[in-house]
């Protein structure tokens, strides 16, 4: 990974889904980081650009660079505190779309120990010996749904994706190892399927959680730039 550059979008520099005095939904694109790197060619990310605007904007959780979709981001320090207990003891609910290559069973459930890859940061492996427990469940999604024009979809599926741990690449990693690796992932996929899509085909596209001041249910959900879903449709996938 030692070629890599890091290449942001600059658009939009912002996808404010809501916000409060306390705390701010985005959609974060592919490619852009979470939190800033060590680096300084490597300070561009979303709560950087949040800073720029806010800066009491602090991170409570992350998403991969290549992966996009649904953050919630505190605006206070008694959000921090928390938006941090409440993913902590998993009051949060997160699900995810991704495209795959082939066509997996209908439904299943992945149990596969992960840790990180010393020797290939960021890499993490499957390790039985060292690894954390990990926990994906998966469902294939076949009908509803249209694929962007740019992806090969052949012999490809849509599946939901929902972490019961929040393993670092632990989506990326666990579809691989079961050989449904998702489109575009340079660091899981073979060649063949990188090449089907230009950016890891792998999106957060639902967000709920109690609003830890109002008492509120806020739940949000957005589409993924390679696949429409119509907003009926979608919340149906997540119900």
């Amino acid at each position: 990974m030692s070629d890599f550059i890091y290449t942001p979008p600059l658009y939009p520099n912002l996808d404010v889904i809501y916000q409060d005095d306390d705390l701010v939904v985005v959609n974060k694109p592919s490619g852009l980081l979470s939190v800033p790197g060590r680096l300084k060619e490597n300070k561009d990310s979303i709560i950087s650009r949040l800073q720029a605007i806010n800066k009491n904007a602090m991170p409570v959780h992350r998403l991969d660079m290549d992966t996009s979709g649904l953050m919630v981001v505190a605006l206070s320090k008694r959000a921090v505190s928390a938006l941090g207990k409440a993913f902590i003891n998993k009051e949060v609910k997160k699900f995810y779309l991704a495209l795959v290559s082939g066509v997996p069973q209908k439904t299943g459930e992945i149990l596969l120990p992960i840790r990180c890859d010393i020797e290939n940061r960021p890499l993490q492996i499957v390790d039985f010996e060292y690894g954390k427990p990990s926990h994906t469940i998966y469902k294939r999604i076949d009908e509803g749904f249209k694929i962007h024009p740019s992806v090969d979809f052949n012999d490809c599926s849509v599946v939901k994706l929902t972490p019961v741990t929040g393993r670092s690449h632990q989506l990326r990693v666990h579809m691989a190892s079961v050989g449904h690796q998702i489109l575009g992932d340079r660091f899981y996929a073979d060649e063949n399927v990188i090449k089907k899509a230009a950016r890891l085909c792998l999106h957060a596209a639902f967000l709920s959680f109690t609003h830890p001041f109002t008492g509120e249910v806020m739940t949000f959900t957005v589409c993924p730039d390679f696949l429409y879903i119509n907003s009926q449709d979608l919340k149906k996938i997540f119900i």
